[in-house]
């Protein structure tokens, strides 16, 4: 990782990086316990470690890295972004919009308001998505 990207990190997390990869962390708990939702516990876990260090790395759809379709890029991967959707991912996607207009308000925090915008997008559809670096 490059010294800028370990910088803005730091800043990250100080700053509200890390009570939205609590909230994605949490989310992995719950679906963890449910058994039935390990696969989406598996998907917010990965997303909560990109969540604490978003700078570096970027999310990208698994179909468009590899070149083959799996089962969380076709059908059954949307059937289990529509559940998650309604499971966690709009309240996930609405903690970083918050985010995002409250660090909006300064200069500085656009950067980090821009990357909360990212990271509720993905809130919204993560399954099928894999965590390379930038």
């Amino acid at each position: 990782m490059q010294p800028v990207s370990i910088l803005l990190n730091i800043l990250w997390i100080l700053i509200g990086g890390a009570w939205m990869a609590f909230g994605w962390l949490v989310a992995a708990v719950i679906m963890a316990i449910t058994i039935i939702g390990l696969p989406w516990a598996r998907a917010a876990f990965n997303i909560a470690v990109y969540t604490l260090l978003p700078f570096g790395s970027r999310a990208v759809r698994r179909d468009e890295l590899t070149g083959q379709s799996d089962v969380g890029t076709g059908p059954l991967g949307l059937i289990g972004n529509l559940i998650w959707f309604i499971l966690a991912g709009w309240w996930l996607a609405i903690g970083h919009l918050v985010t995002a207009i409250l660090l909006a308000v300064t200069i500085i925090g656009i950067p980090f308001a821009w990357a909360h915008l990212k990271l509720a997008g993905i809130a919204l559809w993560p399954i099928g998505k894999v965590i390379v670096p930038a």
